[in-house]
């Protein structure tokens, strides 16, 4: 039986505010299967509650264009300076990857805005070891701007990623559509959703189904939505329905914004993260995104969630939103 979900808020620091939904969940008929184990060891990390599992989710990562010019000026590091505390800080940071990690030179960084070639993607290999380096062990594939460079660019991806030692899900080209990862003895299974592949709605139904008889806790990333534009009717409802078939949360991208969040059936959904890392400064809202921190509570079974308010600054660089910023 699920226990009613309470919502909490509380002050940070920095003006920063959280917003908590705490629940508990129970799953029966665990199978075993083969998972990734990694061991976290943070010397001089004090935490209230050692056997808790801590993940950071993050919105859009675009590493061309804009912060392609000011990397190659200033180093890949210089984009994650405000917030890579917080991100090497959990056990585990996931975030959406748009556009393929190549060898092919940039068609975008030097094309006219609003062009076709404005909107085509490709990352330069040096961005697999930043991420890893950055603590952002995990990414997801199934999005609009993957297949930019074909499937050779997502081959290219998946190698360049799998030599750096970042995992990755949502696969628009292979079996590797689900990831799993045992984290002192929890096991999270991450599933994608991407409203812009075929029989993408299909395929995440499938991957929720196997990963229920897989893993503790199965979290959705969704690929979905309209750009710049509330929550569609549609897809509310979507993810009502992944939460239905088994999802434990459901953490949404695309749109560029950050959208609502709700609590369904005691279970967080958050319809748009909004960009992470991206070039996007003409809207004041496409500058603003969201980080969040999930907290996994092995002996309650309870989850909770932290609200991270992140500016993207004109220079590239990404920063925690503190109440002084300009």
């Amino acid at each position: 039986m699920r226990r009613k979900t309470t919502i909490v808020s509380i002050g940070l620091a920095a003006a920063c505010t959280a917003v908590l939904f705490l629940s508990t969940k129970t799953r029966s008929d665990i199978v075993s299967v083969k998972t990734e184990t990694t061991s976290v060891d943070r010397s001089g990390m004090e935490r209230e509650n050692r056997g808790a599992v801590r993940i950071l989710f993050g919105g859009d990562m675009m590493f061309d264009r804009w912060i392609r010019e000011k990397a190659m000026k200033r180093g890949n590091a210089f984009v994650f300076d405000g917030v890579r505390e917080e991100l090497r800080s959990h056990d585990m940071t996931v975030a959406n990857l748009e556009g393929p990690i190549t060898d092919r030179p940039s068609a975008s960084m030097t094309s006219e805005i609003g062009s076709r070639d404005n909107y085509v993607f490709t990352f330069d290999p040096s961005w697999a070891k930043t991420l890893v380096e950055e603590g952002i062990g995990l990414v997801n594939l199934g999005n609009n701007h993957i297949l930019n460079q074909g499937d050779d660019g997502v081959a290219q991806t998946k190698r360049r990623l799998g030599d750096a030692g970042v995992s990755f899900f949502g696969d628009p080209t292979g079996d590797g559509r689900m990831f799993i990862r045992d984290i002192r003895g929890t096991r999270i299974a991450f599933v994608n959703y991407d409203e812009f592949a075929y029989d993408g709605k299909e395929n995440a139904f499938a991957d929720i189904a196997t990963a229920r008889s897989s893993a503790d806790y199965v979290i959705l990333y969704a690929h979905w939505g309209s750009e710049y534009l509330p929550v569609r009717d549609d897809i509310r409802s979507l993810a009502h329905a992944f939460i239905d078939a088994g999802c434990d949360a459901v953490i949404g991208s695309h749109p560029h914004v950050v959208q609502e969040k709700e609590v369904y059936r005691d279970r967080a959904v958050y319809y748009s993260l909004g960009n992470f890392i991206f070039d996007q400064y003409l809207r004041e809202d496409t500058r603003k995104g969201l980080l969040v921190s999930m907290t996994i509570d092995p002996a309650s079974k309870g989850m909770t969630f932290r609200d991270i308010p992140i500016v993207l600054r004109t220079d590239g660089s990404t920063l925690i939103e503190r109440k002084d910023f300009k």
